[in-house]
């Protein structure tokens, strides 16, 4: 076998799949657990991945006859193997938007106290987190005591631990410095300290529990059994403001390219990848977590532990604020960067660089392949000719192809 010159060995395929283990187990599971539709469909597309149960083709070189079969993806954003294409685009977007400057990474979590909440409003909570962890950084950063700047950020959720437990939390990347009020001038920070890390938590919890009892007076709310009546909410509220809720600095970053990549890493990242299924039994399944650690689950928890981390549908989990809002873009962010000295003028004979092609869904992702994998699917593997011919694989039934639908767990089940 030729190997093209430019092509590095691709990555080894992991050894077990979240889609193995669903295979194996997932209908039993079904069967004796309430699922949410969005569940189900996860699960769903997760089992089906690059099968030919979702079609694809099959590559034909015309010089040696060699067919290689190459299946679609379900691209859910909850599958491990669908994130690796989709990560690039948005590394190569995003890279336009990098000041040059240095950037700190928050890190801010939802106590223990509000999980059963949180479990009961997916989207209301997840969402008022963006909201209280943003509004906290940028009226900090904007207040002339810290920093009197608009700040850069980018956010987002997490809702797991490495063993899969449940803990919603969020990562920003903040730039150390904002644009001046009247945007004559950039406001630095400085390379060690952004905020008070106390006044950020004390803040940043004072804004979540006013947004929380805004939404409890507005019967928005589906309480558990243990605060359905006004006193047990109004006891959960003191709990709350009585802790320190935890709000992590980490260290700034060495440069600026180094901070989208270590982004990116988070903004697709999912609650377990392949590569960190370390065995599969018949009944149980040991993961890899921190420090070379290791737990053994049973199929039943992993499945469960991993359904808990499905967004709900349509929920955004990567959000941009202050100089990456939407809003500033076109207006504050280039003006911010001149001031940097990350876009310089040009003369008339210096024309401008183009803006970097980032290529839509389905156009040179056989590139983006070369680079992520260094496999390069222009080619044949056994003969190395470019003559390649794709013939599609006609899937089955469309109608034979959707999710079993929702069915409740017998009598005395506990899901």
């Amino acid at each position: 076998m030729s190997a093209h010159p430019q092509c590095a060995p691709g990555p080894i395929r992991p050894k077990h799949e979240v889609a193995d283990i669903f295979r194996a187990h997932g209908e039993t599971y079904r069967d004796t657990h309430v699922l949410t539709p969005e569940q189900r469909k996860v699960m769903w597309a997760i089992e089906n991945c690059r099968t030919a149960v979702l079609g694809g083709h099959v590559d034909l070189c015309l010089d040696c006859g060699h067919e290689q079969p190459a299946y679609n993806s379900c691209r859910n954003r909850h599958c491990p193997k669908c994130q690796a294409l989709d990560q690039a685009r948005w590394l190569e977007k995003r890279k336009q938007y990098i000041l040059p400057t240095h950037y700190f990474h928050v890190v801010l979590t939802l106590p223990t106290e509000l999980h059963p909440l949180t479990r009961r409003n997916p989207k209301l909570i997840y969402g008022l987190l963006f909201a209280a962890a943003s509004q906290s950084m940028l009226s900090l950063g904007r207040d002339p005591k810290h920093l009197g700047g608009l700040l850069a950020i980018t956010a987002v959720l997490h809702t797991w631990t490495k063993d899969l437990r449940f803990h919603p939390h969020i990562h920003c990347v903040v730039t150390g410095g904002g644009l001046s009020t009247d945007r004559q001038r950039w406001v630095d920070s400085g390379p060690n300290f952004l905020v008070p890390y106390k006044v950020l938590s004390r803040l940043f919890r004072g804004k979540f529990i006013d947004g929380l009892c805004q939404l409890y007076a507005q019967a928005k709310l589906a309480l558990p059994t243990e605060l359905s009546k006004p006193a047990a909410f109004e006891q959960l509220r003191r709990t709350l403001f009585k802790k320190d809720w935890v709000v992590y600095l980490k260290p700034p970053f060495a440069g600026p390219e180094q901070v989208f990549r270590y982004l990116a890493r988070y903004t697709h990242r999912v609650a377990i990848s392949n590569n960190r299924i370390l065995a599969v039994t018949d009944d149980n399944v040991t993961i890899a977590t921190k420090n070379d650690n290791s737990v053994t689950l049973t199929a039943e928890v992993f499945i469960r532990r991993f359904l808990q981390h499905i967004l709900p549908k349509g929920f955004c989990k990567i959000r941009h604020f202050g100089l990456m809002a939407p809003y500033h873009l076109n207006a504050s962010l280039p003006i911010a960067k001149l001031l940097l000295g990350g876009a310089p003028k040009l003369t008339e004979s210096e024309p401008a660089a183009p803006e970097p092609h980032v290529a839509p869904n389905g156009e040179q992702w056989q590139e983006l392949m070369l680079e992520l994998t260094g496999i390069d699917l222009t080619r044949c593997p056994i003969c190395d000719s470019v003559r390649i011919t794709r013939l599609p694989i006609t899937p089955p039934n469309p109608a034979d192809l959707l999710p079993s639908p929702q069915r409740g767990p017998p009598r005395g089940a506990v899901s």
